[in-house]
C-alpha cells in the first residue's frame, strides 16, 4: 500500500476542510467553488482511507491474540475478514489515484435525438429525455432546456438541454451512444415488437474563457420560432442560429421568447461544441481516445437496449443486464452508471 501518497492526499483534504471554514474564502465564490468540488471528491477516499488505518490498528490486536489458547480459533476468523477488508479498500484506494478527466466536474449540455424508427423513435426520445430529468431531480441537478423540436404526437425530433450540478458531466458522458428500445408501439394493432433509437449527445459546458471565439468567425441569423407541425410560437424573429464559419458548426435556440436570451444560450451550446472537437483532436493525437473511455462515445455505437416485454435494460459496452426497466426509466440510474464508472477506471488502471 502506497501510504505516502495516500497520507498527502489525507493532508491535502484536511487542508481545504480548514480553509472552507474561513470567512475570506466563503466570500470569494470562485474559489470556494473550486475548493469544494475538490473536498467532495476527495471525501470518500479519506473515509476509506481511515477505514483502512482502523483495520490495520485491529488487525494488530487480533494478530496477538492467534495463540491464545481459547481466542485463538475465533481470531483466526475474523483476521481472515480484516485482511478481506482491507484489500477491497487498497483496490478502491489505488482505483482513486488513477488521473481524472479534467472536465468531470463540469456541467454538461446534453443532446438527444430521435434516430431510426420514426414517430416511435421521437416518443422514446421523449421518455429518454424524462429519464434524464428525473435522475437529475434524484441527484439534486438542475436541468435548463436550450432548445427543442417536438412532433404533433408528443415525441421530441430533438432536445438540448444543461444539466447543472456536483459531477455532471462524471456521470452523464457514460450517456453518449445510441439508445435502442424494444417495444409494441401504441399505434401498431397486430402486437408486434419494434425496434427503434434514439441518440445522446453529451459536452461539458465551459466557460468563455475556455475557448476564445471572435464574433468575426461567426454568422448570426434570425428567424421565426416554430412549435410542432411548423405553427408559429410568436411573430418575432426570436430565434437564433450561430454558424462557426472556421470549423462550419451550426447550432440553433429558439426556446427562449427573447433574440438575446436565444443568443445567449446558442453561444454557450457553440462554445461546447468547440471544446469538444478541440479535447476530440488532442485525445487522437495522443492515441488514448479509445483506451481511456468506456465505449468510443460516438453516437453511431449501440451503448443500451431497453426491452419492454422482457422488463429488462442492457448495457451493451460491460454486458451489464438489470430487470428494472420501470425503475431506471424513473431515473434508478445509479446501478447502471456506477458500473460504468469502475469499469472505466479499472481499464485506466490496467493501461
Amino acid at each position: 500500500m502506497a501510504s505516502a501518497s495516500y497520507e498527502d492526499i489525507e493532508l491535502q483534504f484536511e487542508d481545504i476542510e480548514r480553509r472552507l471554514a474561513d470567512p475570506d474564502v466563503v466570500a470569494n465564490q470562485s474559489q470556494y467553488k473550486v475548493l469544494s468540488q475538490r473536498y467532495t471528491e476527495l471525501k470518500t477516499f479519506v473515509q476509506l482511507y481511515r477505514e483502512y488505518k482502523q483495520l490495520e490498528a485491529e488487525k494488530t490486536d487480533v494478530t496477538a491474540l492467534l495463540d491464545d489458547a481459547e481466542m485463538g480459533e475465533v481470531a483466526h476468523d475474523e483476521l481472515q475478514v480484516i485482511n478481506d477488508r482491507l484489500a477491497a479498500i487498497d483496490d478502491e484506494l489505488q482505483l482513486f489515484l488513477i488521473p481524472k478527466d479534467p472536465d468531470d466536474y463540469r456541467n454538461a449540455i446534453v443532446e438527444i435525438r430521435q434516430g431510426t424508427g420514426g414517430e416511435e423513435a421521437a416518443l422514446f426520445a421523449n421518455v429518454l429525455f424524462g429519464m434524464y430529468q428525473r435522475y437529475a431531480d434524484r441527484k439534486g441537478w438542475t436541468i435548463e432546456i436550450m432548445s427543442q423540436s417536438l412532433t404533433e404526437m408528443g415525441g421530441i425530433k430533438e432536445v438540448s438541454f444543461t444539466v447543472s450540478g456536483q459531477g455532471v458531466y462524471r456521470e452523464l458522458k457514460f450517456e453518449i451512444g445510441t439508445h435502442r428500445v424494444q417495444r409494441v408501439p401504441t399505434t401498431e394493432r397486430s402486437g408486434r415488437i419494434h425496434t427503434s433509437a434514439a441518440t445522446v449527445a453529451v459536452l461539458p459546458e465551459v466557460e468563455a474563457v475556455d475557448v476564445d471565439l471572435s464574433m468575426k468567425d461567426i454568422r448570426v441569423d434570425t428567424y421565426r420560432a416554430s412549435g410542432a407541425g411548423g405553427q408559429h410560437v410568436n411573430k418575432t424573429s426570436s430565434a437564433v442560429r450561430l454558424t462557426h464559419i472556421p470549423t462550419n458548426i451550426v447550432v440553433a435556440c429558439q426556446d427562449e421568447r427573447s433574440q438575446f436570451q436565444n443568443k445567449d444560450k446558442a453561444m454557450r451550446l457553440l462554445r461546447a461544441k468547440i471544446y469538444e472537437m478541440q479535447v476530440t483532436e488532442q485525445r487522437k493525437k495522443t492515441s488514448d481516445m479509445r483506451k481511456s473511455q468506456v465505449g468510443s462515445g460516438d453516437r453511431s455505437e449501440k451503448i443500451r437496449t431497453y426491452n419492454y416485454p422482457q422488463g429488462r435494460v442492457t448495457d451493451h459496452r460491460i454486458g451489464l443486464t438489470v430487470h428494472t426497466l420501470d425503475r431506471v426509466l424513473q431515473g434508478e440510474l445509479e446501478p447502471i452508471i456506477t458500473a460504468l464508472i469502475k469499469d472505466d477506471r479499472i481499464k485506466k488502471l490496467q493501461m
